[in-house]
């Protein structure tokens, strides 16, 4: 077997306050393999963007990567000089924001942009970087790319600009893509057609890509994998059919339970009680615990990771292998 292309390992983000140390990641770790896409989902405040941003370096003061290791192809990224990263940063590794407008600078126009990027990371002509700009363009589904690549961002909808922060992103065929939610803000008809074009280009290029995200209906027809986040942990872990049809952690099915299409016409939605606690005062047990239905004495300790079949799991007691109601 090949080695994976990115492991983390107990990985660590804090960043200080006033009332103390926030510890945003806490003990994260998975894998993931070269043409792989992983769904990191959770609620939000639950540690998904920072972990993105960890690995790519983008946590600045008052934040901090405080622990663990996060190895990308074999090239520890903990600790790396900064003039490493922004080498991996767009040639090797590429981001794309939630906001598009977080990539684009509004008084440029595409083309510059574009352009630039190229030529920030490769020696090859103004004319060799235009020409990829406008096949990448092409590639994410935008029509008359030469002619749209003079325009500048406020000439394009919402859609559009996010599809040419997608094509930022490609601009080098990166090895990995760290996607923070970016079809959120899009209507349905819109996220259909990024996600399509997503899991087409990884499949083409194989490039592996972890997908941030709050919709499990999102990443359930996109990932390989899916790994549940909660208050700064992976609480489940595994192949993305298995955790959607069967999940053994409390919070997961919490989660699936509480998609509207899982309820019948006329039932009350379900939903997980409480909310989520604050970081800065989580205690020693497991985080979920004052929400959990299933919660016992156990839970005072924080449960370790634990395989059972076939997936990591961070529970005292997991639901069974078939469906239990949460």
């Amino acid at each position: 077997m090949t080695a994976p292309l990115l492991e983390v390992r107990n990985l660590r983000t804090e960043f200080a306050t006033r009332d103390g140390v926030l510890p945003a990641v806490a003990d994260v770790s998975f894998d993931l393999g070269r043409g792989q896409v992983l769904g990191l989902v959770g609620e939000s405040g639950s540690g998904k963007s920072v972990t993105g941003f960890s690995i790519i370096g983008l946590i600045d003061p008052p934040g901090r990567v405080a622990g663990g290791s996060i190895r990308f192809n074999g090239e520890e990224l903990v600790g790396a000089p900064p003039e490493r990263m922004r080498a991996l940063r767009g040639r090797r590794i590429a981001m794309i924001f939630q906001d598009p407008m977080m990539t684009l600078n509004p008084v440029l126009s595409i083309e510059t942009q574009m352009v630039e990027t190229v030529l920030a990371h490769e020696r090859v002509s103004r004319q060799a970087a235009r020409a990829r700009s406008i096949e990448v363009l092409s590639r994410v589904g935008i029509a008359s790319a030469a002619e749209r690549l003079q325009q500048y961002p406020h000439q394009f909808s919402g859609g559009m600009r996010q599809r040419v922060a997608i094509a930022i992103a490609l601009l080098h065929n990166p090895e990995l893509i760290i996607a923070d939610e970016p079809t959120t803000a899009l209507d349905v008809t819109v996220q259909g057609q990024i996600l399509y074009e997503m899991q087409k280009l990884t499949r083409e290029s194989g490039t592996s890509l972890i997908w941030i995200t709050h919709d499990l209906a999102v990443v359930a027809g996109l990932a390989d994998r899916i790994a549940v986040m909660y208050a700064g942990r992976i609480v489940e872990i595994g192949d993305a059919g298995e955790v959607l049809d069967a999940p053994r952690h409390p919070y997961s099915r919490g989660l699936l339970d509480s998609v509207p299409a899982a309820t019948a016409p006329g039932q009350r939605l379900k939903q997980i009680s409480g909310s989520t606690p604050s970081l800065l005062k989580l205690g020693a047990g497991c985080a979920f615990r004052d929400r959990c239905p299933r919660a016992g004495q156990a839970c005072g300790t924080m449960p370790e990771m634990t395989a059972l079949d076939g997936r990591s799991l961070r529970c005292h007691y997991p639901l069974d292998a078939v469906r239990e109601a949460a």
